[in-house]
């Protein structure tokens, strides 16, 4: 077996981006970073690195712990790296605001003026 693989493969791999091509751009976008430095798509990818992947609104902190050419499930890509990333941010739910019952039927003229003053519409 390899001693190294290309980073976006392992991305893709172990399916911390949805396809090969994204894996890929992610890397040119600088969006990937292996040891501290920031990775080509080529850039090898070893047993013991740290790689960092900034998408959306997480970033996430993994370690090689196992070399993968192919994709595979999610088990077995969890079991691939080490997974030392922040929590994911709280979502903010915000309060249930203009909550009908289900089978009220439709709202009377008095509760769509309610609704659009909290909407901010009126």
């Amino acid at each position: 077996m390899t001693d190294s693989v290309r980073a976006d493969v392992w991305v893709w791999a172990v399916r911390l981006a949805k396809s090969r091509t994204q894996a890929t751009e992610a890397c040119k976008a600088g969006h990937v970073r292996v040891r501290g430095e920031r990775a080509k798509p080529s850039t090898p990818v070893r047993v013991g690195d740290r790689v960092i992947v900034k998408g959306g609104a997480r970033e996430r902190i993994v370690v090689v712990r196992k070399l993968l050419l192919k994709r595979v499930g999610a088990e077995p890509a969890q079991e691939a790296y080490e997974d030392h990333s922040p929590p994911p941010p709280k979502r903010e739910h915000s309060a249930a605001f203009a909550v009908r019952d289900r089978g009220a039927g439709k709202p009377t003229k008095r509760e769509r003026r309610q609704l659009d003053k909290l909407r901010g519409r009126r």
